[in-house]
Order: structure tokens, then C-alpha cells, then sequence
């Protein structure tokens, strides 16, 4: 946990806004996440934060990466190849996931000579990979619930199960692998039962194509969705975890399949602290309002993208009152709060901080009004 003190020491040698990341707290998620699921392989979703640091102190932890795009791919690969000893075909595969249902076709050629694992969820795609990525190995994305989720995706990607071995056996006939299956029940899911119901649902896609005549799958990638921390109304993991193996026993025990998840948020999201500084301070309609040096076009960005509430608070000390909140451009959009409770004495040049701001925040920067992305300081590598 990283302490006012350190935090408002940080931001006087670096200067505000400060994006700093605890590698320790990265770590002890990691531990987290393979505690209370042993038997799941954890791909980090470097969409949520693509960080290299943050990649480089996964990897060593024992992460392996799901990337979604080109330029995802270099960051992974370039950070972990020279601390692979194996060849670089020997661990593409245990180390990285291409999980992006949709590629253009640049990216499939760039991926081809690397023999990658991507997913697909529709015919079209069959065709392309066939033509420009024919040595990558599939997986077939399916369809599932996503009540409950904070972000839904369900009506982006995803196979209906019921043409699911229809796909699959296209994709035989047009010379590829289908390796295995994968489904995503949504960010931040607080609604357990997704994942039992989709779980089920894999088995029974299973099941079917062996019936079908189809035996050569042997992964099942449970997508992300690990629903972070944020407030007490979060429950505990280790509950979810349960919900997972007692699905995954009673599904896939005594098979020889690969378990892979997706965690992104779960990983990053209270690893990483955001500290900016008040520039300027107003009553409007008889309510105190506050301006800091960072908003939603920089690291509070989750407020927007990512429907997440980041609450601003105060070093300093004093009676409290409900206050406005509100970024640096000159957008009304840029609204960090109608409602965070704050000191009334707090003047400019004060500093601030938000907490548990780690995913789809720094990474969703922008130079918008021409306001820089926040610096980033790395503590306990």
C-alpha cells in the first residue's frame, strides 16, 4: 500500500499529474488470482493497462499476455523475448493470445510468421485468417450472458453456440485448427452465475463436436470480467473462484484441456494511484467547485469509456463539504464529479488523489486541448 507520505513525495520530485504504479500491489493481485484459481493460466489484458514495466513484472511473475492489437503484440514481444530462453515459435503460444475476434488483414500477415493463437466468431474471418495467417492456430469465441457486467460485449462479438460446430468444421474444411474455445461474460461482472452458465455452455459446444466427429480442442479461455475491488458492494474473490473450479471440475475434470482466463482490471486496477494538484477553485450556484490537472481525457478517461467512479481526495485536512470536480480543458464533458466530498479549505496548488485507477485509465490517454498524458512513477519493482 503506498502511503500519503510517499505519494505527495513523489509528485513533489516528478511534479503533478503523477500516474504511479505499486509493483508490489501487481504482484500480490497475480498471487491473488492464481491462489484461487490454480488450475486457470492468466493472460493479462494489456489492453487495461499496456504499461511495459507493468508487462515486464507480470511476465516475471508467471503471466502470460492477451493482446488485441498489432502494436499490443510488439509491446509483449518485445519486452519478454529477451527473457525467454526458449525459441521464439516454443513460446508464443504459452505466453500470448491474439484475442481480438476481428483483425484487419496487415495484422494477420504480421502475425503469421510468429504461428499465433487467435480467435474468431464468424465465417468471414475463417476466410481471411485461412488466407493471410494460415499457419495460426484458432479459437472459437462464443456468445454468453453478460447480466450484471458494467461493460457489455456480448452484442459486439461472439458465435452463437448453436452454429459453433458449424463454424468450427468450416474452419477444418478451410485447413486450420480450431484449438479450443473461449467466451467473455462482460468487465467488472459481479454477477457470478455468468460464468457457471458459460462454462456449462463451452462443455456442451464440447461435447457436440466430438459427436460431430470433431476431437482436436483442447483449451478453454473463461475471457476476463474479474470484477476488481472498487467498494465493499464487490464481493470477495475468492467466492467467484469457487463458482469457477466447482464449474470447470464438474465440466472439464479428467479432460486434457488448457484452462486460460483474461484478467485485466483484476490485476491493475488497485495497483496504480493517480495524484494531480488543484488549479483553480470557484462557487458556482452556491456550490464549491474545485479544477485539478488531470480528467477525463487523461487518466480519468474510465469515467467515460469504462462507466467507473474514481472518488477525488484530499491530503489535506478539514471540515468537508459536497463539491464539483472537474478536469483542466476547457470541455463541460471533462466532469470528473458532481458529488465528492472535500475539504472547503483546500486552495491552488494543493494536491489531490484518486485511487484504484490502474485499468483503462493512462492507457486511454489523449492530447486532447493539447494537455499532456500524466508522468509515470514506478515504485517496489
Amino acid at each position: 500500500m503506498i502511503s500519503a507520505r510517499q505519494l505527495q513525495a513523489l509528485a513533489r520530485e516528478h511534479g503533478t499529474p503523477l500516474f504511479v504504479v505499486d509493483h508490489a500491489q501487481l504482484r500480490r493481485n497475480y498471487a491473488q488470482f492464481r491462489r484461487w484459481l490454480p488450475q486457470v493460466q492468466a493472460y493479462f489484458a494489456v489492453k487495461a493497462n499496456s504499461l511495459p514495466e507493468i508487462v515486464r513484472t507480470l511476465y516475471q511473475a508467471g503471466a502470460s499476455f492477451d493482446v488485441a492489437s498489432w502494436p499490443e503484440f510488439e509491446i509483449v514481444y518485445e519486452n519478454i523475448r529477451r527473457m525467454s530462453a526458449k525459441k521464439r515459435q516454443d513460446w508464443i503460444w504459452d505466453k500470448i493470445i491474439y484475442a481480438h475476434p476481428i483483425k484487419d488483414v496487415e495484422t494477420l500477415r504480421r502475425l503469421d510468421p510468429y504461428k499465433p493463437l487467435v480467435t474468431f466468431d464468424n465465417e468471414e474471418e475463417i476466410h481471411k485468417i485461412a488466407r493471410h495467417a494460415p499457419h495460426a492456430g484458432l479459437c472459437l469465441r462464443l456468445k454468453v450472458a453478460n447480466t450484471g457486467a458494467m461493460v457489455e460485449l456480448s452484442s459486439k462479438f461472439g458465435a452463437d453456440p448453436g452454429r459453433a460446430v458449424d463454424l468450427i468444421l468450416a474452419a477444418r474444411e478451410a485447413g486450420l485448427v480450431v484449438e479450443g474455445l473461449s467466451f467473455h461474460v462482460g468487465s467488472q461482472t459481479t454477477n457470478f452465475q455468468n460464468y457457471a452458465q458459460a462454462i456449462q455452455m463451452a462443455a456442451d459446444v464440447y461435447k457436440e463436436a466430438r459427436g460431430r466427429g470433431y476431437d482436436k480442442m483442447n483449451l478453454l479461455d473463461i475471457g476476463g470480467g474479474f470484477p476488481a475491488p472498487y467498494d465493499g458492494s464487490v464481493r470477495p474473490f475468492r467466492e467467484l473462484g469457487k463458482v469457477i473450479n466447482h464449474e470447470l471440475d464438474r465440466h472439464f475434470a479428467g479432460q486434457k484441456v488448457q484452462i486460460l482466463a483474461e484478467p485485466g482490471r483484476f490485476l491493475v486496477a488497485t495497483a496504480c494511484t493517480l495524484v494531480a494538484e488543484v488549479i483553480g477553485k470557484a462557487v458556482r450556484d452556491d456550490k464549491l467547485c474545485y479544477y485539478i490537472n488531470d480528467g477525463v481525457y487523461h487518466t480519468f478517461s474510465g469515467i467515460i469509456f469504462d462507466h467507473c467512479k474514481y472518488p477525488v481526495k484530499a491530503f489535506r485536512k478539514g471540515p468537508k463539504r459536497l463539491c464539483s470536480v472537474f478536469g483542466p480543458t476547457c470541455d463541460a464533458l471533462d466532469t470528473l464529479s458532481l458529488a465528492d466530498e472535500l475539504p472547503e479549505t483546500l486552495q491552488i496548488g494543493d494536491l489531490v488523489y484518486a485511487e484504484n485507477i490502474g485499468a483503462y485509465s493512462h492507457a486511454s490517454s489523449t492530447r486532447f486541448n493539447g494537455f499532456p498524458p500524466a508522468k509515470v512513477a514506478h515504485i517496489n519493482r
